[in-house]
């Protein structure tokens, strides 16, 4: 593959990243800079700075004590905090997870569509040897496996029934 092909595919991934992340709205926007900010060593800091400051001004500053030990006004903000920060969060990993399963969509497409062309070639190479007189090495088992049709229903099927037999055996094994 030359450099030229992969950098159109680089650029052909980028661009969709770019889309991706131009239609995002006002809010989802909003929320992942927040969600950014979350994860962030800042915000860590931010953090231990803001809670440090408040023990240290209810145990050792006796003229602003307004939360005492064990400190519920602090535990109840703590808690708020969480609430918001895991909401954000939750926000921006349902966002990604959407445009992991378009990703995810668009590889199975691709997927589909290389099988079918491996499959097509497999069989022209077929034709091709045998005119050229190696029929035995054309019509071995796997070769004449490999060139028929894959039916990606049935394939499904079989998967969904060993992922359910497996899952039967390990209840009834105890394990």
């Amino acid at each position: 593959m030359s450099l030229s092909h992969v950098q159109e595919h680089i650029e052909l991934i980028a661009k969709h990243e770019m889309e991706f992340m131009a239609q995002r709205t006002r809010a989802e926007r909003f929320a992942d800079s927040v969600a950014a900010f979350i994860g962030s060593l800042q915000f860590v800091s931010a953090n231990f700075v803001i809670f440090a400051t408040w023990i240290v001004m209810n145990t050792l500053v006796p003229m602003h004590r307004f939360d005492p030990r064990p400190f519920s006004l602090l535990q109840t903000c703590v808690a708020m905090e969480a609430i918001f920060v895991a909401s954000f969060i939750l926000i921006r990993q349902g966002r990604l997870g959407r445009r992991s399963d378009e990703r995810d969509h668009l590889m199975l497409q691709i997927l589909l569509l290389t099988e079918k062309e491996v499959t097509a070639v497999l069989s022209m190479d077929r034709k091709i040897a045998e005119q050229m007189g190696l029929g035995l090495e054309a019509n071995k088992e796997a070769v004449r496996e490999l060139s028929k049709d894959t039916s990606i229903d049935a394939m499904a099927q079989t998967i969904k029934e060993s992922i359910t037999d497996e899952g039967k055996q390990t209840v009834d094994s105890g394990g």
